[in-house]
């Protein structure tokens, strides 16, 4: 069980989405609750930043390291046709349910994806027009197997775009990345409506798009 909020994203008052953040999700190996299982504020920045940047209407989106699922959701919410949310398997069952909360069984699918060891999920023929991520630039170790599974996602047309607490080790994560041949571009370093979304004001956030080069996004 968890707490079910009801989450704003966009000014309209009919742009909510529903999601339940479970406190019995525990990680199987060191027995603590992970951390994907609560909405983090950079879903929250993402969220309310994407419906006035991004066009969804008829697009496939897929979120990675999606947690709660909020970004991929209010992707949903905005038109886009095909929507997947992928993250760890213990993950996968409250995902549903936000799913399912948000009557959005139509057109949003749940997978499992461990970045660069598990892609049974994603097929070959699995290329997105959207990728969507939040405060994914935790451990730079994480980068190469995001790199793999960003490279297998993504075609020419592809868009990647990551929202970000900015935090001491966020640069060496992007820094792995573009050492894989991903170019980096910063978006918005303002506070992005921070106020509107977020408690903590003082927190700074960021997002970037990221561009796989044509050579490195048709590797395999």
């Amino acid at each position: 069980m968890g707490i079910i909020r009801e989450i704003p994203v966009a000014e309209a008052a009919a742009h909510k989405v529903l999601v339940e953040e479970l406190d019995d999700a525990i990680d199987s190996i060191t027995g603590r609750p992970l951390t994907g299982s609560w909405v983090w504020d950079s879903a929250l920045v993402l969220s309310r930043w994407i419906p006035t940047h991004l066009n969804f209407q008829g697009k496939s989106v897929l979120e990675l390291g999606a947690g709660a699922g909020l970004p991929g959701l209010t992707a949903a919410l905005l038109g886009a046709n095909r929507v997947v949310l992928t993250d760890v398997q213990q993950l996968l069952p409250g995902l549903l349910k936000n799913v399912e909360a948000n009557g959005f069984t139509d057109r949003v699918e749940v997978k499992q994806l461990v970045w660069g060891l598990d892609d049974s999920g994603i097929t070959e023929s699995s290329t997105f027009d959207i990728v969507l991520m939040s405060d994914v630039f935790f451990d730079s170790e994480d980068m190469i197997g995001l790199g793999k599974a960003l490279r297998r996602v993504c075609g020419e047309a592809t868009q990647v775009w990551a929202a970000t607490e900015m935090r001491p080790w966020t640069g060496e994560c992007l820094d792995q990345l573009m050492a894989q041949g991903f170019q980096v571009v910063e978006q918005e370093t303002s506070q992005l409506s921070v106020h509107a979304a977020v408690q903590d004001s003082d927190t700074f956030f960021a997002i970037f798009q990221i561009k796989p080069t044509l050579a490195e996004s048709s590797e395999s």
